[in-house]
């Protein structure tokens, strides 16, 4: 609706079509072929790409070249306009070394992601997401986006609306921006990523916010609803899946990080259950030569708070 009062109050004539991206993209195709009039839709114009490459002057200009570039995708444009930029400043001789490109999309629409990851998920007949910038089912320049994260050495993620929700509050307490949740999307990617330690915590991070939250006042329905859930956190933090899996047996650092699903580092399994000893909720004892370790009573005490917290939110 934000969107759509800009445009009513410049006189636009408007036809909504389609339920994703891709629909009013093949739309727009086709009304430019039969009128003739100039195609401005960034997935379809060449010149979006030159004009979007700007966004690696400006980082550099202002900040220099970050170690890590956060970028949420849609159809692919954004992320590998952003890296054509650094790339071509750096055959200027205007810079040494290029950022590494992160590659962010919502579970619940993320076709770029599970391409690059080689993920074969169920067909998703319906996609959906809040973050409705960014979906887009049949991503045009998905070989060019894939192609800006391996160049880089890069990554890629999806991230859930929960977590895209949490990380659009956030930057509007801590920063001062209202973002619209396609762009909150790299926040919560980069808490991802430091969780999991792809990224370290001396690295210098950009990321890029693209559009404002202005434009997506569904996102006001979900802060109403969702205000006193917030406190619980994502619906699973690593520290409270350690602590369910040693809720059930005990188990050493090698066989934790199996069980977690190997989605982040082993030493950064170790600094979760480091954090969890000082905390008193896990203890360790050793057995058969390796160190496992054990949930304390006061652990167990946690998980039942946080799952009668859950029952009555």
């Amino acid at each position: 609706m934000g969107k759509l009062a800009q445009m009513l109050i410049y006189d636009a004539v408007i036809e909504e079509y389609g339920e994703t991206v891709d629909r009013s993209i093949e739309r727009a195709g086709r009304i430019a072929q039969e009128t003739g009039w100039y195609q401005a839709t960034p997935e379809l114009n060449p010149l979006i790409i030159e004009a979007q490459k700007t966004i690696a002057y400006e980082v550099v200009e202002q900040l220099g070249v970050p170690d890590w570039f956060i970028v949420s995708m849609g159809s692919g444009g954004t992320i590998y306009s952003v890296w054509k930029g650094f790339r071509e400043l750096q055959e200027l001789g205007r810079v040494e070394k290029l950022p590494r490109i992160v590659g962010i999309q919502a579970e619940g629409c993320s076709p770029i992601v599970d391409a690059y990851l080689k993920t074969r998920r169920k067909s998703v007949t319906r996609p959906l997401t809040r973050a409705i910038g960014i979906l887009v089912r049949k991503p045009i320049q998905q070989k060019l986006a894939i192609q800006a994260i391996e160049e880089s050495r890069g990554t890629a993620t999806s991230v859930s609306d929960h977590e895209i929700l949490l990380a659009e509050q956030e930057i509007a307490r801590l920063e001062g921006i209202f973002a619209e949740p396609a762009s909150s999307g790299a926040i919560a990617a980069l808490k991802q990523l430091r969780n999991r330690s792809v990224i370290a915590e001396d690295e210098t991070v950009v990321c890029l916010i693209t559009g404002s939250g202005l434009k997506a006042t569904d996102v006001l329905q979900a802060l109403s609803k969702r205000r006193k859930t917030a406190i619980v956190g994502t619906e699973f933090s690593t520290k409270e899946k350690i602590l369910r899996i040693l809720n059930q047996k005990d188990a050493y650092g090698y066989e934790l990080w199996k069980l977690l699903g190997k989605t982040m580092t082993r030493s950064a399994i170790y600094q979760h259950l480091n954090e969890l000893t000082g905390r008193g909720l896990v203890s360790s004892e050793l057995k058969d030569k390796k160190k496992y370790f054990i949930i304390t009573h006061r652990g167990r005490r946690i998980l039942r708070a946080i799952d009668e917290l859950k029952a009555i939110l």
